[in-house]
Order: C-alpha cells, then sequence, then structure tokens
C-alpha cells in the first residue's frame, strides 16, 4: 500500500514537472516568434527603402544616358586650353619654324642692291609678322576651349556640378588666351617691338 502510494507521488510529481515545462515552452514560444516576426519585419522594410533608394538612383543615372559622366573630357579640355595659352605666349615651336621659314624666303626674294628698309621689311618683318600670327592662332584656340570647358554644364546633366579645379584650370586657359590675342595683335600691328626705323 505504501509502495502504490509512493509510485503514485512519483508519477504525479513526474507528470506536474511535464506540465510546468510544456507550460514554459507555450509560454517562451510566442514571445519568441513575436521577436522573430518584428526582426524579419524590419529587414524587410530596410530592404524595401534600399531598393527604393537604389530603383531612384538607377532612375536618374539612366535618365542621364546610362551612366553618370565622370568630367574626364572637361579635365583634358582645360589642361589643354592652359597649355595653349601657355603657348600664344611664346609662339611655340611651330611659330618659330614659320619664323625662320619667313626670313629664309625673304632673303631669296631680296636682291643685294634692294633698300635697307626693303631688307628689313622682307627679312625681319614678314618673320616677325608670322611669329605674330601664329602666337595669335594658339591664343585663340586656348580662349575657346577654355570657354567650351566653363559652358559645358549647361547643356551637361542637371545637377552635377563641375569639378572646382576644372573651372581653375579653364579660367586661367581663357586668361592666357586673352592675353596672348592681346599680345598677337600688339605685335601683329608694330605697335609692340616694331621694326626700327632705317631713315
Amino acid at each position: 500500500m505504501a509502495t502504490k502510494t509512493a509510485e503514485g507521488a512519483t508519477s504525479g510529481t513526474e507528470a506536474g514537472t511535464e506540465a510546468r515545462k510544456d507550460d514554459e515552452t507555450t509560454t517562451a514560444g510566442p514571445a519568441e516568434d513575436q521577436g522573430t516576426d518584428e526582426q524579419a519585419a524590419r529587414e524587410q522594410a530596410a530592404g524595401e527603402a534600399t531598393e527604393a533608394d537604389g530603383g531612384e538612383a538607377g532612375d536618374a543615372t539612366e535618365a542621364a544616358g546610362g551612366k553618370a559622366p565622370s568630367g574626364v573630357g572637361q579635365g583634358a579640355g582645360a589642361v589643354v586650353s592652359a597649355a595653349l595659352g601657355l603657348v600664344s605666349l611664346s609662339g611655340g615651336w611651330i611659330g618659330t619654324v614659320a619664323s625662320a621659314r619667313e626670313q629664309l624666303v625673304g632673303q631669296l626674294r631680296t636682291s643685294s642692291t634692294a633698300s635697307v628698309a626693303q631688307q628689313v621689311k622682307e627679312v625681319y618683318g614678314d618673320a616677325w609678322h608670322t611669329t605674330a600670327l601664329w602666337a595669335g592662332l594658339f591664343a585663340l584656340v586656348a580662349l575657346i576651349t577654355g570657354l567650351v570647358v566653363l559652358a559645358r554644364p549647361a547643356f551637361g546633366t542637371p545637377g552635377r556640378p563641375q569639378a572646382a579645379w576644372i573651372k581653375s584650370v579653364a579660367w586661367a586657359g581663357v586668361s592666357l588666351g586673352v592675353i596672348g590675342l592681346l599680345l598677337a595683335v600688339l605685335k601683329y600691328s608694330d605697335a609692340l617691338l616694331g621694326l626700327p626705323s632705317t631713315g
């Protein structure tokens, strides 16, 4: 009789323990499921926001023509403009060669019996004007190139600013072009370093 009672008590205790475990599992289960569901909802919302941002950026890129311009062409144009402006101040190698050729032609065309004024004009004057002409051409190209680079953003992607260094170099090219063009006009018109008087 005592054995049966002990067995019953033991069975009752085991059953109670199992019931508690089931209750704890049941109670803990929904809380964990709720936390997992909230986390999944947050991840899904973040993924949708990222996709929306990517879609908008993709639409803007497609509207711009497939890919955003890098500005390499504008930078190269600005550097070319500044380089041509510097060349215009010295006349460049082409100007030197053209001047030497014109001087040689003047010597061949001028007879030994020509007056001093005629010899100076044919040998040195025409060569000087040729140098001024080539310098003016370089200055004009530098000026036009710099202005094109500065005006390019107005015809490009809206809202994409031009890099500051590109603007600076382009303005330098424009400035050098203006100075070179002015000097070329003064040299060609003999207002600057004109031919010496032979009278």
